[in-house]
Protein backbone atom coordinates (compact mmCIF):
# COMPACT_ATOMS: atom_id res chain seq x y z
CA UNK A 1 0.00 0.00 0.00
CA UNK A 2 2.89 1.42 0.15
CA UNK A 3 3.06 2.04 -3.38
CA UNK A 4 0.00 3.75 -3.54
CA UNK A 5 1.07 6.47 -1.05
CA UNK A 6 -0.79 4.73 1.89
CA UNK A 7 1.08 4.69 5.32
CA UNK A 8 -1.00 2.88 7.96
CA UNK A 9 0.68 5.01 10.87
CA UNK A 10 -0.50 8.28 9.45
CA UNK A 11 -3.77 6.37 8.22
CA UNK A 12 -4.27 5.60 11.74
CA UNK A 13 -2.81 9.06 13.57
CA UNK A 14 -5.83 10.39 11.12
CA UNK A 15 -8.15 8.33 12.10
CA UNK A 16 -7.99 8.32 15.59
CA UNK A 17 -7.17 12.22 15.15
CA UNK A 18 -10.60 12.44 12.98
CA UNK A 19 -12.02 9.77 15.11
CA UNK A 20 -11.51 12.31 18.98
CA UNK A 21 -12.48 15.68 16.59
CA UNK A 22 -15.75 14.22 15.43
CA UNK A 23 -16.09 13.02 19.12
CA UNK A 24 -15.53 16.75 20.68
CA UNK A 25 -17.96 17.81 18.06
CA UNK A 26 -20.78 15.54 18.19
CA UNK A 27 -20.73 16.35 22.03
CA UNK A 28 -20.06 20.07 21.67
CA UNK A 29 -21.60 20.97 18.52
CA UNK A 30 -24.28 18.21 17.10
CA UNK A 31 -25.85 17.32 20.23
CA UNK A 32 -26.60 20.86 21.55
CA UNK A 33 -27.81 21.75 17.99
CA UNK A 34 -29.77 18.60 17.72
CA UNK A 35 -31.36 19.29 21.32
CA UNK A 36 -32.12 22.88 20.67
CA UNK A 37 -33.83 21.56 16.79
CA UNK A 38 -35.48 19.11 18.77
CA UNK A 39 -36.92 21.66 21.20
CA UNK A 40 -37.40 24.26 18.34
CA UNK A 41 -39.47 21.21 16.78
CA UNK A 42 -41.39 20.34 19.90
CA UNK A 43 -42.19 24.12 20.48
CA UNK A 44 -43.10 24.09 16.88
CA UNK A 45 -45.77 21.22 17.12
CA UNK A 46 -46.95 23.00 20.37
CA UNK A 47 -47.81 26.19 18.61
CA UNK A 48 -49.57 24.42 16.18
CA UNK A 49 -51.55 21.83 18.74
CA UNK A 50 -52.46 25.67 20.43
CA UNK A 51 -53.70 27.03 17.55
CA UNK A 52 -55.68 24.00 16.59
CA UNK A 53 -57.29 24.59 20.25
CA UNK A 54 -57.58 27.83 19.81
CA UNK A 55 -59.83 27.02 16.62
CA UNK A 56 -61.85 24.86 18.17
CA UNK A 57 -62.37 27.13 21.53
CA UNK A 58 -63.10 29.62 18.47
CA UNK A 59 -65.83 27.63 16.95
CA UNK A 60 -66.82 26.51 20.40
CA UNK A 61 -67.87 30.19 21.22
CA UNK A 62 -69.06 31.38 17.88
CA UNK A 63 -71.72 28.73 18.82
CA UNK A 64 -72.29 29.86 21.86
CA UNK A 65 -72.77 33.19 20.90
CA UNK A 66 -74.95 32.08 18.01
CA UNK A 67 -77.07 30.05 20.40
CA UNK A 68 -77.44 32.96 22.66
CA UNK A 69 -78.56 35.90 20.23
CA UNK A 70 -80.88 33.28 19.17
CA UNK A 71 -82.10 32.56 22.80
CA UNK A 72 -82.12 36.65 22.86
CA UNK A 73 -84.49 37.10 19.91
CA UNK A 74 -86.55 34.25 21.22
CA UNK A 75 -87.17 36.04 24.53
CA UNK A 76 -87.23 39.58 22.99
CA UNK A 77 -89.70 38.36 21.02
CA UNK A 78 -91.87 36.66 23.74
CA UNK A 79 -91.59 39.63 25.68
CA UNK A 80 -92.97 41.60 22.66
CA UNK A 81 -95.51 39.22 22.24
CA UNK A 82 -96.40 39.52 26.45
CA UNK A 83 -96.11 43.28 25.69
CA UNK A 84 -98.71 42.95 22.80
CA UNK A 85 -101.04 40.88 24.66
CA UNK A 86 -100.83 43.09 27.59
CA UNK A 87 -102.04 45.97 26.12
CA UNK A 88 -104.69 43.79 24.50
CA UNK A 89 -106.03 43.08 27.91
CA UNK A 90 -105.06 46.66 29.09
CA UNK A 91 -107.35 48.04 26.14
CA UNK A 92 -110.08 45.58 26.57
CA UNK A 93 -110.42 46.60 30.25
CA UNK A 94 -110.57 50.23 29.65
CA UNK A 95 -112.89 49.50 26.79
CA UNK A 96 -115.29 47.56 29.40
CA UNK A 97 -114.90 50.11 32.05
CA UNK A 98 -116.01 53.06 30.01
CA UNK A 99 -118.74 50.77 28.07
CA UNK A 100 -119.70 50.14 31.73
CA UNK A 101 -119.44 53.60 32.59
CA UNK A 102 -121.58 55.03 29.71
CA UNK A 103 -124.32 52.60 30.54
CA UNK A 104 -124.74 53.81 33.97
CA UNK A 105 -124.10 57.73 32.56
CA UNK A 106 -127.42 56.46 30.08
CA UNK A 107 -128.78 54.58 32.92
CA UNK A 108 -128.69 57.60 35.35
CA UNK A 109 -130.03 59.97 32.47
CA UNK A 110 -133.24 57.71 31.89
CA UNK A 111 -133.94 57.78 35.62
CA UNK A 112 -133.28 61.65 35.77
CA UNK A 113 -135.52 62.17 33.00
CA UNK A 114 -138.00 59.56 34.06
CA UNK A 115 -138.13 61.73 37.20
CA UNK A 116 -138.48 64.97 34.94
CA UNK A 117 -141.21 63.41 33.42
CA UNK A 118 -143.02 62.03 36.58
CA UNK A 119 -142.87 65.68 38.14
CA UNK A 120 -143.72 67.17 35.60
CA UNK A 121 -147.06 65.21 35.19
CA UNK A 122 -147.66 65.85 38.85
CA UNK A 123 -147.18 69.68 37.91
CA UNK A 124 -149.43 69.72 34.86
CA UNK A 125 -152.34 68.10 36.81
CA UNK A 126 -151.70 70.06 39.60
CA UNK A 127 -151.98 73.10 36.79
CA UNK A 128 -154.83 71.29 35.13
CA UNK A 129 -156.84 70.88 38.82
CA UNK A 130 -156.47 74.46 39.23
CA UNK A 131 -157.91 75.61 35.84
CA UNK A 132 -160.35 72.90 35.94
CA UNK A 133 -161.51 75.09 39.20
CA UNK A 134 -161.08 78.33 37.73
CA UNK A 135 -162.98 77.19 34.70
CA UNK A 136 -165.88 76.02 36.83
CA UNK A 137 -165.84 78.81 38.86
CA UNK A 138 -165.85 81.31 36.38
CA UNK A 139 -168.92 79.07 33.92
CA UNK A 140 -170.99 78.58 37.14
CA UNK A 141 -170.45 82.23 38.60
CA UNK A 142 -170.29 80.41 41.87
CA UNK A 143 -167.55 80.89 44.50
CA UNK A 144 -166.35 77.46 45.87
CA UNK A 145 -164.83 76.19 49.09
CA UNK A 146 -161.43 74.57 49.66
CA UNK A 147 -163.44 71.10 49.68
CA UNK A 148 -165.08 71.84 46.77
CA UNK A 149 -161.57 72.87 44.79
CA UNK A 150 -159.92 69.99 46.59
CA UNK A 151 -163.08 67.47 45.08
CA UNK A 152 -162.78 68.78 41.72
CA UNK A 153 -159.24 68.46 41.76
CA UNK A 154 -158.88 64.85 43.04
CA UNK A 155 -161.47 64.07 40.11
CA UNK A 156 -160.02 65.50 37.60
CA UNK A 157 -156.01 64.23 38.74
CA UNK A 158 -158.07 60.35 38.08
CA UNK A 159 -159.32 61.16 34.79
CA UNK A 160 -155.66 62.19 33.67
Amino acid sequence: MEALGIRWIELLAQTISFSFVLLVLWKLAYKPIFNMLEARKAKIAEGVANADKIKVQLAQTETARQKTLAEAGDLANKIIADAREAAARVTEQETQKAIAAAEQIIAKAREAATQERAATLVELKREVGRLVVQTTMTVTGKVLTADDQRRLADETQKQL
